[in-house]
């Protein structure tokens, strides 16, 4: 069972307090970063809060001042992984100037991200559960909209006589596609997980030259 905020009832599962000061971003990444271990060592849902202070070296008090439940730190560390996501497939994306470099760009992304998922545990651990609650879902429906855009954006570039709402309906379906192969895949052995995404991967590609 997760325990409670001894602030009552119904609040939104989002961080409380921004810190300003230095030290106390430092305890936020410290925050943070046990609660990264942790996941990644048991699973969110078998993480308790106290777990997280004690290891922190806080106070359950001040960890509530932080974040009011054990879902707002799963909220702000799947943020923070997205951010970290867009800003590499942008990156990848911006630079391409035709389909040759569109189809290498986009499989090389997609090889990326399988590996990352593969060894961080915690990420695996974390779209789990963004999938097990509607608020936190939104954030990764969000993320595949964001990435979508950016797909949409170079296929366009490299097709321009292609439908706008056809491709940006398109983008955006394989990249939240893409996300439900990955949680398929890392659920498989590596060898039957690395084919589903090779498939998903080849399909996608076939659809993007196809735009």
């Amino acid at each position: 069972m997760q325990e409670k905020p001894p602030s009552g009832k119904g609040e939104k599962s989002v961080v409380r307090r921004q810190p300003a000061q230095q030290r106390s971003r430092e305890r936020l990444d410290r925050i943070l970063e046990v609660a990264q271990q942790l996941i990644a060592e048991k699973g969110s849902e078998h993480v308790r809060m106290s777990e997280i202070a004690e290891l922190a070296e806080i106070s359950i008090g001040s960890l509530y001042q932080y974040f009011p439940d054990k879902r707002a730190i799963v909220r702000t560390l799947a943020g923070l992984y997205a951010a970290e996501s867009r800003r590499c497939v942008r990156e990848a994306l911006e630079a391409v100037q035709n389909r040759a470099q569109l189809l290498d760009a986009f499989a090389s992304l997609v090889d990326q991200y399988y590996e990352i998922v593969l060894d961080k545990p915690v990420m695996r651990d974390i779209s789990s559960a963004l999938r097990s609650d509607k608020e936190l879902t939104s954030i990764e429906i969000a993320e595949s909209k964001a990435c979508g855009a950016l797909l949409a954006a170079a296929i366009r570039r490299v097709t321009p006589g292609a439908d706008s709402k056809r491709v940006n309906a398109l983008a955006f379906l394989i990249w939240q596609m893409g996300e439900e192969t990955m949680r398929l895949a890392v659920a498989h052995k590596r060898g039957e997980g690395a084919l589903l995404v090779d498939a998903y991967k080849r399909m996608s590609l076939r659809a993007i030259e196809e735009a």
